[in-house]
């Protein structure tokens, strides 16, 4: 099994739609404005967001996308006009992280975690039944 695409709600598709853009998502379903589907830049997976009245209240989705250049992609969006929450920053967690929202308040974390993605010190190295 693999993860193919995540999809989010959004209020108003269009300008979800150009802010993904500007992050840096290929566009490749547009069924504005009920629906939108992109391609992340590197990998297979895809990314969705579809018209929605109500939006999830609470933490909501917080939604992760690795960036090898972690530090250089976030310079680059802050001088494409994007502002950051909290900019690169180490985490105990072994990641690197930058934040920021999308148009909808869906937070959004850039990181860059290289082998300890999948494989931190804390890993479980048997299945748990």
């Amino acid at each position: 099994m693999n993860l193919n695409q995540l999809t989010v709600p959004s209020h108003n598709l269009s300008v979800a739609v150009a802010f993904y853009q500007r992050l840096g998502l290929r566009l490749i379903v547009d069924a504005q404005p009920r629906y939108a589907r992109f391609e992340c830049p590197g990998g297979d997976a895809t990314f969705s967001l579809h018209h929605a009245e109500e939006l999830p209240t609470g933490h909501g989705i917080w939604i992760y996308f690795e960036c090898a250049d972690l530090d250089e992609r976030v310079s680059q969006l802050q001088a494409a006009g994007l502002t950051f929450d909290a900019l690169p920053t180490d985490q105990p967690w072994l990641w690197r992280e930058a934040r920021l929202k999308d148009p909808d308040g869906n937070p959004l974390i850039l990181y860059y975690a290289g082998k300890n993605r999948k494989n931190p010190p804390w890993r479980v190295t048997e299945a748990k039944n």
